[in-house]
């Protein structure tokens, strides 16, 4: 009799997050006695940063999805502690995206499986754990100031801004 899971574990890393661990793995070389005492197993778990995690990302979020708005909605699971919306690091508008901290880390858990997949705004807003906001990364990391995502973003999209950025810079995509 085999055990098969039908349903993805809520608390999992996001793929960003599994991406940027694993390049900070690697580029640090491994200590002797780390070598001598590693087995492969057991340390992912003591690394794990998202096994206390309270703060959660919310993604696709409309340009125009207030604040309040997100309040609203992120307290039905539990207290907030502190919400960040994400800005344009240039206009400092709001492009995107927003980071929602609660008290507990079931609060978090359970926000992500009753809210995220569900619709803000018309748009279905993706909910990931985070291992906790830090100063700077409320602010776009694309080159224009807004998210990367919406650089090359051909279509149009009037809730994200209209086309994207460099589709508009791109001479050669003026006939779009």
């Amino acid at each position: 009799m085999h055990n098969y899971n039908t349903v993805d574990r809520l608390d999992r890393p996001s793929a960003y997050f599994v991406n940027k661990i694993s390049k900070l793995i690697v580029g640090q070389k491994k200590r002797k006695y780390d070598r001598e005492r590693d087995d492969g197993e057991g340390k992912a778990e003591e690394d794990d940063p998202l096994k206390n995690a309270t703060t959660l990302y919310v993604g696709n979020l409309s340009f125009y999805t207030t604040e309040e708005q997100i309040h609203e909605l992120f307290a039905k699971c539990g207290e907030i502690k502190r919400l960040v919306m994400g800005l344009d690091r240039f206009n400092k508008t709001p492009c995107g995206f927003c980071f929602v901290e609660y008290y507990t880390q079931q609060d978090a858990l359970d926000c992500m499986k009753y809210i995220g997949g569900t619709k803000l705004d018309e748009r279905v807003i993706r909910t990931d754990l985070d291992p906790g906001f830090q100063e700077g990364r409320q602010y776009g990391r694309g080159k224009s100031g807004g998210q990367v995502r919406d650089e090359y973003r051909d279509e149009y999209d009037p809730g994200r801004g209209g086309f994207g950025r460099a589709v508009g810079d791109d001479p050669a995509t003026e006939d779009l």
